[in-house]
């Protein structure tokens, strides 16, 4: 099978896997369905996929890493920073060091280095899966957050780990003040070549398009080519191209607060990233259902060679291995939250005591997904002398077995432990929002004034500048009225809100479907239907947005 026609499969599974998991009567995550789809594809055909784990590290992980740091809330990860770095760096190596020595202990037919890469590669948490678990029901935004940040960061904690573990293994020799030094040049090497590469970018696409014009498809080609220039550079400069893809994403936020793109180019290359996103996570799940087989294969072919002859050992392996993961977690983030979060009052100096049903939704949110998958895959194939790297086919089953059992077991208990969860919540960001609404309301008419009075100077009817800015201030005022009712009147502010809401998005339905029905009769073309259509999408997105 040629490699386009693999390509072309891969792509409908993951649209397939998308529609069969929202049409399950179970809310399963879509990860493991994918995961079932890949089993499914090799079970029924023979696709050949031989992964490169370089090529597949170089394809995946930058872009992934780079839109994560993108869409994350800032102001979230500076508010919990303790708490974030301390997950994100803290325990990642907790855990690289109590699962890898257990590993090794558990297995003596991998070596120490290899249940440390192990180890490494299962420490980072991916929140997609967590919001595809808890995308039915009410999740605390600190909550939410507080895994988003840690994911983040411990992307880039473990796969440096990683590193570290595989050198050790290809070289055979471990030096920890010379591991020191090289971790402080790998991470401040590759978030200074993240942020350069960025913020040049960002610099050279603004002077071109004041220059030349902007030009939506070429803004939204940059956007694509920043993460993997940051990540070969930094790759090419001995520095963690990891650190560099995430850093350059985090850049990106500050980067587009500059303003200058067209709000066009903003919503072609924000679904654009979407899709990318969903693409790349839903491939990387379904190729691991499709190689599961075989992997299996050879991590049974391990086993025998450690002396055991049932294959059940595998399960066992997998079991203890994600028991202690789990319970590592659930220790240090029990001391963790006692000592970093607290409950926001007038005072301040409440501590938030977290019960054991937040300790424990914590714990089990940690699931491991895309990155965890990404890392295995990349192991080598073989050592310096030409040897098979040992062991790397059962590192792969193993580091898939915690992906899956992380993930049913998520979806089994973390509903009852996210009911009614009380978390500390974010201080002040609702009543921040809606200064910030006023304040540019006000500033939106201070504008529109100018404006008219600017454009009715010197003309015939300044009565019709007059009568238009008139309309145009109506919203923003009938806005800064909204903002500024306190109490009740602000509760049934917002409910006439919500209702005018729905009938605003009721009316575009029915503008929408007029069009499409004018365009079948040939009353208007299909390019004049397309940009109406397209004016109204836009404005439905804004209100589903506010």
């Amino acid at each position: 099978m040629s490699p386009l026609e693999v390509v072309l499969i891969l792509l409908l599974a993951v649209v397939v896997s998308g529609f069969v998991a929202r049409s399950l009567p179970l809310p399963l995550p879509l990860p493991l369905v994918q995961i079932a789809f890949g089993a499914f594809l090799a079970a029924v055909a023979d696709l050949g996929v031989r992964l490169d784990p370089e090529l597949f590290f170089l394809l995946f992980l930058p872009p992934l890493l780079f839109y994560d740091g993108w869409r994350i809330p800032k102001d979230g990860l500076l508010r919990d920073k303790g708490t974030i770095l301390a997950m994100a760096f803290g325990l990642v190596v907790f855990t690289v060091l109590g699962v890898g020595l257990l590993i090794h202990w558990m297995i003596p037919g991998m070596p120490l280095a290899v249940a440390f890469a192990l180890a490494a590669v299962i420490s980072p948490t991916d929140p997609v899966a967590v919001q595809a678990i808890a995308a039915r029901m009410p999740v605390p935004k600190r909550f939410m957050r507080v895994l988003e940040g840690e994911a983040l960061l411990n992307d880039a904690s473990g796969l440096v780990c990683l590193r570290f573990a595989v050198v050790a293994m290809l070289t055979g020799a471990f030096s920890l003040p010379e591991a020191m030094l090289t971790f402080l040049w790998l991470s401040a090497g590759g978030l200074a070549i993240g942020v350069a590469v960025t913020w040049a970018a960002g610099l050279a696409k603004d002077w071109m398009s004041r220059r030349y014009g902007e030009d939506t498809g070429a803004q939204i080609l940059i956007s694509l080519l920043i993460p993997f220039g940051a990540y070969m550079l930094a790759d090419r400069l001995g520095c963690s191209g990891v650190l560099a893809a995430v850093a350059a994403g985090v850049t990106m936020s500050y980067v587009e607060q500059r303003g200058g793109i067209l709000a066009l180019t903003r919503v072609r290359r924000s679904a654009v990233w979407e899709m990318i996103q969903f693409g790349l996570s839903g491939i990387i799940f379904i190729l691991l259902g499709e190689q599961l087989p075989r992997i299996a294969s050879g991590a049974a072919q391990v086993v025998r060679e450690t002396g055991h002859a049932e294959i059940a050992w595998l399960a066992v392996y997998v079991v203890t291995i994600n028991v202690a993961v789990m319970a590592l977690r659930f220790v240090w983030v029990g001391a963790l939250l006692r000592f970093t979060l607290r409950r926001p009052t007038p005072g301040g100096s409440d501590r938030f005591v977290p019960g054991w049903r937040a300790i424990a939704a914590m714990a089990l949110a940690g699931v491991r997904g895309t990155v965890t998958l990404a890392g295995v895959l990349a192991l080598p194939l073989f050592l310096s002398d030409g040897r098979a790297f040992p062991a790397r086919d059962l590192a792969i089953f193993l580091a898939a077995g915690v992906i899956i059992a992380s993930l049913v077991i998520a979806s089994l208990l973390l509903p009852y432990l996210l009911r009614d969860l009380h978390f500390p919540p974010e201080p002040g960001e609702e009543a921040a929002e809606d200064r910030a609404r006023l304040a540019a309301g006000q500033a939106a008419l201070t504008a529109i004034a100018r404006a008219q009075r600017d454009a009715a100077n010197g003309m015939k009817d300044p009565d019709v500048y007059a009568d238009a800015a008139t309309r145009v201030m109506a919203t923003y005022r009938q806005r800064i009225d909204a903002l500024s009712k306190t109490g009740s009147e602000r509760d049934m502010a917002r409910r006439i809100d919500a209702y005018e809401k729905t009938l605003r998005l009721a009316g575009l339905r029915a503008e929408r479907a007029r069009f499409y029905q004018l365009a079948r009769m040939g009353e208007i073309s299909d390019e004049a239907a397309r940009r109406l259509v397209r004016e109204v999408d836009l404005i439905e997105a804004r209100l589903r947005g506010a």
